[in-house]
């Protein structure tokens, strides 16, 4: 490309970025005004190839070198052009957050993706679990992880150009430590470097110190203190360790008591500084990823709720805007499979739901005569939605009703904001919501009244009504409908939001609000491959095995749980891991290959204990003709890898006991182990 060219695409993409400089700046005021604190956002336009280039490298400009990115790029690529998918945006957890539009998006789509960027960098910077990684925005050490990324990229950079280290070597290494990228303990707090034992260079200085203090003869020297027998004892100092309890965190454990395994001396050796600093570099990026992997329904239904929120109610989408963002979002919402977009963001609109109606219900159960027995009968819950609906005055605000905002109570309206827009300050037909403050957009987006949540109110159950009932405390009481309705708390239910989003992550999520009335309203349902039919068919619909299902995809990044059992194995300074299992089997296809690519990192033999469920093929044709599932019987087994030889035995029941889930739902088919 020549340099003119270049200049003019320059010049174009600023021309770009300049006609949204007004929609970055409106969508941080009015996502501020909603009660959202996101970190500083930077925008970036980009076009179509620098877009997947981006989205293979994780959201960041700068990885080191490798062949994943390359594989993940051409991934990227072909699902935009074969599979209908298209990228509108990524923004990476940062302080502060950068965010890459496409330059071939519309207004509409720009607008939906900067509304949805800053609804992320909200929870970026106020969800506890990024916290475990970055010390929170008020550590004044915080990580600044597009600067730690690009270190970490120029340090292997390094490595792979050092003539005394070859290159083939770098990526092999990166090889093994990414087969263990997702075996860390995401909840603990991410500690940066790990005390290793003493390497063996120091002990071997330190034993020939200590036979110089005998004084004895060489001769003696040799005959006592021979080779093997110096080699068994920097085997017995360095490792050998046996964690308390079992250790998640098998990249750290690796680096601490890991050796590389030397093919020429046929032994495990100390590892070389640049293979422990890559161990270190793999682990904090492992860690950095983490709370995006725990989060994902969340954060991705914590943007689309406000996305949605921002340009469908506060119609931030213009008139001619409208349906292209509304096209926008049902492909979204509307993308095949388990979709984090719509389950987040029906969660969400559940939370705030049944948050808001039982402030309304608690107030009702208030009213003299009022009791979780008759509340259905006595209380018209129509006449209700009709008194909760918000005043005409904050509904619709335009430069000719602003007087009728006089009236309205003081927490509701922004009488600073007022005043400038009596002025000409404020575009109100572009900005209604800068003269109300959160209490007054909470009251006039108070979900029980929005079209598609006005029944939700009156699907309460008795037993509901019972719980709300039987527990209320009785610290107040009102003559009428009317008075206890004049003491809603209207904003209950985004504070509710807020609270949940500071301090969750998807297990507790679902397992806290996937309730049987969520499954019900949103037609949610298990399905199982038959063993005898060899079909997918639908399992069931009970809250209790949809939320199973549900977490086993979630728990441990939907990935099987191991963990480190022994570090001296047989007392043989071997590795003993154990598969923690939940009634989900292990590829063991996947298994052995992993278990290579450990024995790499131990640089001594690696096991693996597992559970496995074996069904005889007579049971199978037995179960086909009677229409059944066969029974599986449960095994334990001990695969082995010695660096020449993989073995896999049966082992006693007792010996994989401890391993066992109680439980656990056994149809779930997984979909990958460890790669």
């Amino acid at each position: 490309m020549s340099k003119r060219n270049s200049n003019a695409d320059r010049f174009r993409k600023q021309a770009i970025a300049g006609e949204l400089e007004e929609p970055v700046s409106e969508a941080r005021n009015l996502a501020e005004k909603l009660g959202l604190e996101p970190y500083p956002v930077k925008y970036w336009i980009i076009d179509y190839d620098e877009m997947n280039e981006l989205i293979a490298y994780g959201g960041f400009q700068s990885r080191y070198p490798h062949w994943r990115w390359g594989m993940q790029y051409d991934k990227q690529q072909k699902q935009g052009q074969y599979g209908g998918g298209k990228a509108f945006e990524i923004v990476n957890n940062d302080n502060p957050a950068h965010a890459f539009l496409q330059e071939s998006n519309t207004v509409a789509d720009q607008k939906a993706v900067i509304t949805h960027v800053e609804a992320h960098s909200d929870f970026f910077a106020n969800n506890d679990w990024f916290g475990m990684f970055t010390g929170g925005r008020a550590d004044e050490d915080q990580v600044n992880a597009a600067a730690m990324l690009e270190r970490h990229a120029r340090a292997i950079d390094e490595y792979m150009a050092d003539p005394d280290i070859d290159r083939a070597e770098v990526e092999k290494w990166i090889d093994h430590c990414l087969s263990l990228e997702d075996n860390i303990d995401q909840h603990q707090v991410f500690t940066r470097r790990l005390d290793v034992d003493q390497p063996a260079a120091e002990i071997d200085e330190d034993l020939a110190e200590k036979l110089d203090e005998l004084d004895l003869s060489d001769e003696i020297k040799g005959e006592v203190f021979d080779a093997e027998w110096v080699e068994k004892l920097e085997d017995e100092e360095i490792t050998g360790s046996v964690p308390e309890e079992p250790q998640k965190d098998l990249l750290a454990f690796v680096r601490e008591h890991g050796k590389q395994y030397d093919e020429a001396a046929g032994r495990g050796v100390e590892m070389e500084e640049w293979q422990r600093d890559i161990l270190d570099m793999m682990r904090a990026e492992a860690y950095y990823f983490a709370a995006q992997k725990m989060t994902k329904v969340m954060n991705e239904g914590w943007a689309a709720y406000w996305e949605s929120t921002m340009m469908t109610d506060e119609a931030f989408a213009g008139d001619d805007e409208f349906l292209n963002y509304a096209d926008h979002m049902a492909k979204v919402l509307a993308s095949g499979g388990l979709n984090p977009y719509s389950l987040g963001m029906e969660l969400w609109e559940y939370v705030e739901n049944t948050t808001n109606r039982q402030e309304v219900l608690e107030a009702l159960l208030r009213v003299e005569g009022v009791s979780w027995r008759n509340l259905t009968d006595v209380v018209d819950v129509d006449d209700v939605l009709e008194r909760l609906e918000p005043p005409e005055a904050i509904e619709n605000i335009t430069p000719d009703t602003l007087e009728q905002l006089e009236a309205v109570p003081d927490e509701w309206v922004d009488r600073e904001a007022l005043e400038r827009a009596r002025e000409g300050e404020i575009d109100l037909e572009k900005y209604p919501w800068k003269v109300l403050t959160y209490e007054g957009l909470a009251r006039r987006h108070y979900s029980l009244v929005k079209r598609q949540h006005r029944g939700f109110l009156k699907r309460v159950s008795q037993n509901d009504l019972e719980r709300i009932g039987r527990y209320l405390f009785d610290d107040a009481r009102y003559d009428s409908v009317d008075e206890a309705l004049e003491n809603i708390d209207y904003a209950a239910g985004w504070d509710r939001l807020f609270d949940v989003r500071e301090s969750h992550n998807d297990v507790t999520f679902l397992d806290e609000f996937l309730t049987q009335e969520f499954i019900t309203e949103n037609n949610y349902f298990t399905y199982e491959h038959s063993q005898a039919t060899g079909q997918f068919h639908v399992a069931s619909d009970a809250a209790e095995d949809v939320k199973k299902k549900l977490l086993l995809q979630f728990t441990n990044f939907g990935k099987p749980t191991i963990a480190v059992y022994d570090g001296n194995y047989n007392n043989a300074n071997e590795l003993l891991l154990g598969h923690q299992y939940n009634g989900v089997m292990l590829d063991l296809g996947q298994a052995r290959e992993t278990l290579k690519r450990i024995f790499e990192l131990w640089g001594r033999p690696v096991n693996l204990l597992t559970i496995v469920k074996e069904v005889d093929e007579h049971d199978i044709e037995v179960a086909k003709r009677r229409n059944r599932e066969p029974d599986a019987e449960e095994q334990g087994k001990l695969l082995r890898y010695d660096g020449q030889t993989m073995t896999t035995e049966d082992v006693p029941w007792e010996e994989v006991d401890h391993l066992a889930a109680d439980d656990v739902d056994y149809d779930t088919k997984p979909d990958e182990w460890l790669a």
